[in-house]
């Protein structure tokens, strides 16, 4: 036997295992990591498709959360187990694309993974405390080139996508505002209900109750397509900043090298889970979108996210603190 029909010999043995393999598996429990507290929407995420994975796969999908770090203690655990199938990652994109150009971690956020499947996507919304004397993004522009380095704003915490959300509107409107931090988005919520900062951008769920409630204003909708949950609020577009488009996204990962047959069957899935009314309706109430992706198509917009978002933080010289 010659050494090209061995390796011929050998190649096509290693295809056909790849291929049973694929159609036995899953054999045992899946862990699905979560790169966040209980509670949070990247948990909610997770769970919303755990359960109907479970069923359709047959075997259990177990959530483990293992927040902290920005993302990277979620990541590092996945990356350091066998690219079987068996243990899965559900992202928050802020951690996947954002974390790596604030500050140093041992992994790509492209090369390093395998990407399934985006399992939900959540705009931002700008609001803005509730006496100050603005009611539209215009004059709130015009309020702060007024007043340059006056106005503060809110984050979840240095090089979150609320940060550098905020940091591409100043440099899209060519303005100065102040960077205030929080222990997350609760902690910044409450001091903006307090009147003690002036706005931040977050997603829905959180500002939902204190909109309607008008305890704080809302003034735009990240996105191009308005919100159902917020339908007198404009989208960026027609506020005068098409370019500030900025999704929160929720996507799953496996390690690298996980078999491909593995991934195809996990997000084909996955994506008959995100066409069921009921997760649909689900995403709804979280003022969010069943926005699928598959794993090319997440493989692709993962890098372009890198990429836009590594712009905004070099421009604004965001760093680890």
């Amino acid at each position: 036997m010659t050494l090209k029909t061995l390796t011929l010999s050998t190649l096509t043995c290693a295809l056909a295992m790849h291929s049973a393999y694929a159609e036995t598996y899953p054999t045992k429990p899946i862990t699905l990591i979560v790169s966040a507290a209980p509670g949070g929407t990247t948990d909610i995420a997770a769970r919303m498709v755990a359960e109907p994975l479970s069923k359709a796969l047959g075997q259990s999908v177990v959530v483990e959360n293992k927040p902290g770090a920005a993302g990277n203690i979620a990541a590092q655990q996945l990356l350091k187990s066998k690219a079987d199938g068996y243990t899965l990652l559900l992202q928050y994109s802020g951690y996947q694309v954002i974390t790596p150009s604030v500050m140093k971690v041992q992994w790509d956020p492209v090369k390093d993974f395998a990407p399934v499947a985006n399992v939900l996507s959540a705009p931002q919304v700008l609001v803005v405390k509730k006496d100050l004397p603005v009611n539209s993004m215009k004059d709130l522009i015009e309020y702060a080139k007024a007043h340059p380095g006056k106005l503060n704003y809110a984050s979840s915490g240095n090089g979150s996508l609320q940060h550098v959300t905020t940091e591409l509107l100043n440099q899209m409107a060519s303005i100065e505002t102040t960077h205030v931090p929080y222990n997350g988005t609760g902690p910044a919520l409450t001091d903006l209900l307090g009147g003690l900062i002036d706005f931040t951008v977050t997603t829905p769920p959180p500002l939902l109750a204190h909109i309607k409630a008008g305890s704080i204003k809302p003034l735009v909708v990240t996105s191009n397509t308005k919100l159902d949950s917020l339908p007198e609020v404009p989208t960026a577009a027609e506020a005068g900043l098409p370019d500030l488009q900025v999704s929160s996204w929720f996507a799953m990962y496996a390690p690298k090298n996980t078999p491909k047959e593995v991934v195809e069957k996990l997000t084909t899935e996955i994506h008959k889970i995100m066409e069921t009314p009921e997760y649909k309706a689900k995403a709804q109430t979280l003022g969010a979108t069943a926005e699928y992706m598959d794993a090319e198509q997440l493989g692709k917009y993962t890098q372009q996210e890198v990429d836009r978002w590594k712009k905004v933080v070099d421009a604004a010289g965001i760093k680890q603190q």
